[in-house]
């Protein structure tokens, strides 16, 4: 078995309707001859979309090749129980130049059921967002099936739903069942569990390249919303200097903050899993490994202490789970 290190993987582009260039103008990620670039994957172990290791010895191993051979080391004990070979959370980095569709993600209830799959919860951190730029997330009050019905037919869904507009580093967290979309303008990090299961709502009547409308999932949404207010629409966090600020806590994943103008040394033998860190801003190294805006590092369970240095100053998400 390889000695772990914390990894870097290349990053999986994908165009999209509604994507635009920011991948490559504000990140620095060149994605080709694509026209645009809507998302880029930059952790994922979905089937057919597995990443690869971009450093170090295992440079081009699968990140599901790593696990069968390394398990607990790489993702922690209770994790390689409760996931086995599959990688529970997918790591993006989405651009959209346009809104995307109102959609809906099913629970991991009636994901399995459905599609033998997990449910999707995520959060979404905002980076860069132009003026104006709003999201939506959820009902403006409890709402009911025969009403949102209702206005979906008339063409009047968006009256029913909560639109904010939000400024960069802004967090939201979305549990399955939520309705929502990102808006135009925005260029976001998201935090999701492995799954890429969507429910399309509504698409602004909109056509591909070809002049075809995008399908629509109407009967297999509804089943899958949930119609309460939420609780909390905006994730509230602190923005204290070299240490960890709580952004969501969930039984999905745990997501934090962290603001360091001075080397952290963390020591997490209490922590049973690997953690994610994608740097939002500035850039340094995370136990000698070089980690600048826009990348993504796994750092493996097995390492108990390690350091992060900023260079500067380094904005952080820290993302891991607790079972």
């Amino acid at each position: 078995m390889p000695d772990l290190y914390p990894l870097k993987f290349k990053p999986i582009f994908k165009e999209k309707l509604w994507g635009g260039q920011k991948i490559k103008t504000i990140l620095g990620k060149d994605f080709g001859e694509l026209d645009n670039c809507g998302e880029t994957w930059e952790l994922s172990g979905v089937p057919e979309n597995i990443s690869e290791v971009a450093n170090g010895v295992l440079k081009g191993k699968a990140l599901t090749d790593i696990i069968m051979e390394c398990k607990a080391e790489l993702v922690g004990n209770s994790i390689y129980q409760h996931f086995g070979k599959e990688f529970p959370l997918l790591i993006k980095f989405i651009d959209a130049a346009k809104d995307l569709s109102i959609q809906v993600h099913p629970d991991d209830e009636l994901a399995q059921k459905r599609h033998n799959c997990p449910g999707k919860a995520e959060m979404w951190y905002v980076i860069q967002a132009d003026e104006s730029a709003s999201l939506i997330n959820g009902f403006k009050k409890e709402s009911s099936r025969a009403e949102y019905l209702s206005y979906l037919k008339q063409g009047k869904l968006t009256e029913l739903l909560n639109r904010e507009e939000v400024q960069p580093g802004d967090a939201f967290y979305l549990p399955a069942g939520r309705v929502h979309t990102i808006g135009k303008g925005l260029l976001i990090a998201e935090v999701q569990q492995t799954s890429d299961v969507t429910y399309r709502i509504y698409d602004f009547d909109r056509t591909d390249k070809n002049g075809n409308k995008r399908e629509l999932h109407t009967d297999l949404a509804i089943d899958a919303i949930d119609f309460s207010e939420p609780d909390e629409v905006k994730s509230s966090y602190d923005h204290s200097l070299n240490q960890a600020n709580s952004i969501v806590s969930s039984p999905y994943f745990s997501t934090n903050k962290l603001f360091l103008d001075q080397p952290k040394a963390i020591n997490r033998s209490a922590l049973d899993c690997f953690k994610i860190y994608i740097a939002v801003g500035g850039s340094g190294k995370i136990e000698g490994e070089p980690i600048k805006f826009g990348e993504v590092i796994l750092v493996p369970a097995c390492m108990k202490e390690y350091t992060i240095e900023p260079e500067g100053e380094l904005e952080l998400l820290e993302t891991y789970i607790e079972l």
